[in-house]
């Protein structure tokens, strides 16, 4: 199987090299999309083994998932991983994650932040839990973290599946049009380590707003 790992980027120059480093000897190609950085993330991409792909404007993390995983399809990747540019997440989770599509057991994986951090922090959890339970109950799904970007998908349930959200809602859509796909689903504990507290407050309700109104709910 070709594992492919696609890393949407935007302003990391002080830690992708990092995070590049840490993926590359897990996977068998590593994508790494720039958004239209404003630093030299792109010229730091493109000077590792990494395939640099960069978007002249800055369309937002959800359509630069998008171009990363129509690249890894049209090269031949029978599985996606998806994961964050910030070094949060653990790369050395990446055989666990992708353990239950390459034994047979599953389409689909998402990494749960509630299940593995046992130190999560509580101003995280207050802003994601009402995110979880809103998307469980628009969505008829039950899933612990529906706002993770650390996921694993087959190539027959990602070729399903186009990220039409260009915010941060576009992780709750990745995982209902997942469903949608009649895939099976599983979750996998994962570790995150916050450097900075991350997804605000307001940042929090937008995400609401946006699973509320955009066109992706049909």
């Amino acid at each position: 199987m070709k594992i492919s790992c696609v890393i949407p980027a935007y302003n990391e120059a002080k830690k992708i090299n990092l995070v590049i480093e840490k993926v590359l000897p897990l996977v068998d190609e590593l994508i790494v999309v720039d958004d239209c950085s404003k630093d030299n993330t792109y010229e730091l991409i493109k000077a590792t083994r990494a395939i640099a792909l960069r978007h002249p404007i800055n369309r937002g993390q959800g359509a630069a998932l998008q171009t990363g995983d129509e690249y890894a399809l049209t090269n031949g990747a029978d599985i996606v991983v998806h994961f964050d540019a910030d070094d949060q997440f653990k790369a050395e989770e990446i055989p666990s994650l992708i353990a239950p599509i390459v034994n047979g057991q599953a389409d689909a994986v998402f990494g749960s932040r509630f299940l593995g951090s046992a130190n999560f922090p509580f101003t995280k959890r207050f802003i994601i839990m009402p995110i979880a339970r809103l998307a469980n109950r628009l969505f008829g799904i039950k899933m612990s973290d529906p706002q993770s970007g650390f996921r694993a998908l087959n190539k027959e349930t990602l070729a399903q599946i186009k990220i039409e959200n260009r915010g941060m809602a576009h992780c709750t859509e990745i995982l209902y049009k997942t469903f949608k796909t009649k895939a099976r689903v599983v979750e996998v504990p994962i570790t995150v380590t916050y450097h900075e507290f991350g997804q605000s407050f307001g940042g929090g309700f937008k995400i609401i707003k946006d699973l509320l109104i955009h066109n992706f709910i049909k």
